[in-house]
């Protein structure tokens, strides 16, 4: 017996292949230029009718998602439903795979999909540029997670410009399973603006490395780790951190990644 599930989702994790930190605002957040993209691998959501919005979450991060009650999917249902004006209600059920605090947008990433999915649902009432106003009012990343598709990323991330695809690309990400909020690696930023990020993104960095490393000296680790694989093209810390990314030209070859860490071997979107 199958379960009338009226619509799946998926919310594919977000990585920042480059990320220059520029200035520090008055209202202390910090001028960005990013280069998002977005992999095959992620979480899951799947919505099922139901009298009030209520949200369950299962898998592996489950236990670290927090209190359901604050969860980016429910305000981002309820933001949903607040634009629109639309009645409807459902069960979420999201499958939490995305480590949380990690440099991938998880909680992003699951606002995005939750705003995709039920605008489906609804019918297709708001484009996409809607959709992410939406998402620009749940965090600054989530306008970007809406898209789940390589964008050039200006001010906190939340400004957004088409980029040149990089689908195909293997990625492997890998986790020393250290939390590392985001607020303090941006307090530790030396402030230094080390200029704009051009089109090779390849030669360019992230900023927020050196202080998350001063925070999580293992990051540094899991860096020379994945620069020592055969066949990788680019390691670069994601985000705030502690995930690191491996690039490849083709698939993931087979590695043997340390047991206390958490890996995904996946492939760009």
């Amino acid at each position: 017996m199958t379960l009338p599930i009226a619509g799946v989702e998926g919310a594919p994790a977000k990585i920042n292949l480059a990320l220059h930190v520029r200035r520090r605002r008055a209202d202390g957040y910090h001028e960005l230029e990013t280069l998002f993209a977005f992999t095959r691998f992620g979480d899951r959501l799947e919505a099922e009718p139901a009298e009030d919005w209520s949200l369950e979450v299962s898998g592996p991060m489950a236990g670290a998602a927090g209190p359901l009650v604050d969860n980016l999917v429910l305000r981002a249902a309820r933001a949903f439903a607040a634009e629109t004006g639309w009645r409807a209600r459902y069960v979420l059920r999201l499958e939490k795979r995305i480590p949380v605090a990690a440099g991938l947008g998880g909680g992003s990433a699951d606002a995005g999909a939750a705003l995709r999915l039920l605008n489906r649902l609804a019918g297709a009432p708001l484009g996409e540029a809607a959709l992410e106003r939406i998402g620009a009012g749940l965090g600054a990343d989530v306008p970007a997670c809406v898209r789940s598709r390589t964008a050039r990323g200006v001010g906190v991330g939340e400004g957004l410009a088409e980029a040149q695809s990089v689908a195909g690309l293997g990625v492997l990400l890998v986790n020393p399973r250290v939390p590392v909020p985001t607020g303090p690696v941006f307090k530790a930023w030396d402030g230094v603006d080390r200029g704009p990020l051009d089109a090779d993104w390849r030669a360019a960095r992230n900023d927020l490395e050196a202080p998350a490393i001063a925070l999580q000296p293992v990051i540094a680790e899991v860096l020379g780790w994945l620069r020592g694989l055969p066949g990788v093209s680019l390691a670069r810390m994601s985000g705030s951190g502690a995930t690191s990314f491996a690039l490849f030209d083709g698939p993931v070859p087979e590695v043997q990644v340390p047991s206390d860490w958490w890996s995904a071997a996946t492939e760009l979107l």
